[in-house]
């Protein structure tokens, strides 16, 4: 337990202080933040006089060469938060790991000087001036280590913030911004070998509260101090003119928890594999003996006790730490009009859509065919979209935008027809949902940035027609029902795959009937009041499904545990990874007229990118099964099965 003194808050509190003045709230749950008007607990170091006022930690430098506050307590992995002001044309940085040496200090410095946005390993004299500085050599993105980091792979479609192409989570990040004499946040992570620093301003905030996808990366870098330098956490103030910092904030990296394993009494869990294999799941009868089955790449558990399993395509595990799943969307459907469920699957950043057919018994792998030649989007959806009774892969393509793919019933395992929706539009892998926007009886689609809506039958349109909305950043499954009972469609969403956020956006009519969205949080960050005192980020996957029997869709959500890799490319990776359960609860006094009562289900296994709710066990009603990087999991659903009856509804 953080030890308390009178000038620290702990906790959430800590958190509360820090959201009252920082443009963009710590993207963590500090250990202390700095809330007073003394230095104790801290000591000066060099040709600057420093001040305490009221939680703010003020300098002004005696000379060009300035000086430090250097903090009484130590660490070795770090999170650090802060707001600063530099005023005149004063230079400033934070200084980790600011080890003694005979002759002083070193340690990792991050510049914070307009002109200067840099990280460097430095050396400084006993007095604190500086002697040396070199560099950080680059080391980014969706590792630990450094030793993890491979080399450039130009061909490779690449993954999150990896080297060599695809998504990037930290590549696709803007520069730094930097506004002389206005309040900027700073936050650094400093974890075994790698630096990771992010930049925000006090007029360009980010939505959110959250550093992922935020407005600009300082280059960090490798330490190169074999992971054992030990040491204080130094502010710098040089230069001429004042230097100010508020919110001043630390969380201890080599202290990590994991909750007491908790599941809800509405619900019975079976963990059907104990190992890392996919992000998604589906279900389907595959071996036509009248019982459902449980699809989770490269297996299909055999219902009802889904104890044994088969191998339909060639599988094995994967490192939690330093690999991605082959497979991160899955469906099953009889594609191929034979009788028997066959099943596509694709990793998605660009991957094919590989159909596998099924062998109707036989004990073997599964014939396999490239149906779609790339899906760019993380998220796809199986939704009937033309109304012919075949389901269709709804996606987005990276150079064509949204698009939908159907079997040809005349030759299924060939390449499947797209039917392209938008024409090409800026790329965002996160997002997706189908459903009737309109109320015309077809079913539209949606991303992030608004919904296409389909025209009528034998309609000459090239592409739907496109309405533009503000859906946050795109994440899951965006859903679409009544929510409060006004008889209108509203959407139901996570903001940010690699962030914070749940929102549910009204549907509203003018008197002309033209359409627009009203947005009512349902989640925040760690700073914001959230439904239910909940918050939690990386919702990477969603869905919508009446758990409770009374007519309406709740909300299914939770967190995709280590969505790149083990590292701190996204916020919070070492959260617990919960899954959720949201009751649509319509109430004339709420927002909107609708609230979300948010119950966990389990905080120890999370959502992947793809997982559905089905009745698997006939009870009439609906369990969910999920494959996660902790195993394969069914939660079998008591709310309306006899067995249980939550709160009544408002």
């Amino acid at each position: 337990m953080p030890k308390k003194f009178a000038y620290w808050t702990t906790g959430a509190a800590a958190l509360l202080a820090a959201a009252l003045f920082a443009a963009v709230p710590p993207a963590f749950v500090p250990d202390s933040t700095f809330q007073g008007s003394s230095l104790k607990g801290w000591h000066v170091l060099g040709q600057a006089d420093w001040r305490a006022d009221k939680g703010e930690l003020i300098a002004t430098p005696k000379n060009a060469g300035g000086g430090w506050l250097v903090l009484d307590k130590s660490y070795q992995d770090v999170q650090f938060f802060a707001s600063f002001r530099c005023s005149g044309s004063c230079r400033t940085g934070v200084l980790l790991r600011a080890e003694k040496t005979g002759s002083g200090m070193k340690g990792v410095y991050v510049s914070l000087t307009q002109g200067d946005l840099a990280s460097y390993r430095v050396t400084l004299d006993a007095q604190g001036q500086e002697l040396s500085r070199e560099k950080l050599r680059p080391a980014s993105g969706t590792f630990r280590y450094t030793k993890d980091i491979k080399p450039p792979q130009p061909e490779a479609a690449g993954r999150g913030g990896r080297i060599g192409g695809g998504r990037g989570a930290q590549g696709d990040r803007p520069a730094p911004v930097f506004e002389p004499e206005q309040w900027h946040t700073i936050q650094l992570i400093l974890d075994a070998d790698i630096l990771r620093p992010t930049l925000a301003s006090s007029s360009t905030g980010v939505r959110g509260g959250t550093f992922s996808g935020g407005r600009g990366m300082i280059s960090g870098g490798a330490t190169d101090d074999d992971m054992a330098g030990f040491g204080p956490v130094a502010l710098y103030a040089g230069g001429s003119g004042e230097v100010h910092f508020k919110d001043v904030a630390f969380k201890d990296l080599m202290h990590k928890t994991e909750p007491m394993e908790k599941v809800s009494s509405h619900f019975r869990m079976q963990r059907i594999s104990d190992f890392y294999y996919s992000w998604c799941a589906a279900v389907a009868d595959i071996n036509h003996d009248g019982v459902l089955d449980v699809v989770a790449p490269p297996f299909y558990y055999l219902g009802p006790n889904f104890t044994e399993r088969r191998e339909f395509m060639p599988g094995r595990t994967f490192n939690v730490s330093t690999e991605y799943t082959s497979d991160m969307i899955v469906f099953a459907h009889d594609f191929t009009g034979d009788g028997w469920p066959d099943i596509v699957s694709t990793y998605t950043n660009g991957r094919p859509l590989y159909l596998y057919v099924n062998p109707k018994g036989e004990s073997r792998r599964w014939d396999r065919y490239e149906v779609v030649p790339a899906v760019g989007s993380e998220i796809a959806l199986l939704r009937d979209v033309d109304g012919d009774g075949m389901p269709d892969v709804v996606y987005v393509d990276r150079e064509s935008g949204v698009a939908y793919a159907s079997p040809d019933r005349g030759n299924p395992t060939g390449p499947w027809k797209i039917t392209h929706v938008s024409g090409p539009i800026a790329f965002n892998p996160h997002g997706l949902g189908v459903g009737d926007i309109n109320g015309d009886g077809r079913l539209d689609i949606l991303t992030a940035v608004g919904w296409w809506e389909q025209p009528p039958k034998g309609s000459q349109q090239e592409t739907w027609t496109f309405h533009a909305a503000n859906f946050g950043g795109g994440a899951g499954q965006m859903s679409v029902y009544d929510v409060n009972g006004d008889g209108l469609n509203d959407v139901v969403t996570p903001l940010a795959a690699h962030g914070w956020g749940i929102s549910w956006f009204e549907q509203k009519r003018d008197k002309a009937g033209k359409i627009s969205f009203e947005e009512h949080p349902i989640m925040g960050d760690l700073s914001t009041k959230s439904a239910g005192n909940v918050a939690f980020s990386e919702i990477h996957a969603s869905i919508a499904a009446d758990l409770d029997g009374d007519g309406i869709p709740d909300l299914i959500v939770g967190k995709r545990l280590f969505s790149h890799e083990e590292s701190y490319t996204d916020p919070d990776p070492y959260g617990a990874s919960v899954l959720y359960w949201y009751r649509t609860v319509r109430n004339p006094k709420a927002p909107g007229g609708a609230e979300f009562v948010p119950e966990l289900i389990h905080n120890r296994s999370g959502v992947g990118s793809h997982f559905v709710a089905v009745d698997l066990d006939k009870d009439g009603a609906l369990d969910i099964i999920t494959s996660v990087n902790r195993g394969t999991f069914i939660f079998y659903n008591k709310l309306h099965a006899g067995e249980a009856k939550p709160a009544p509804k408002k």
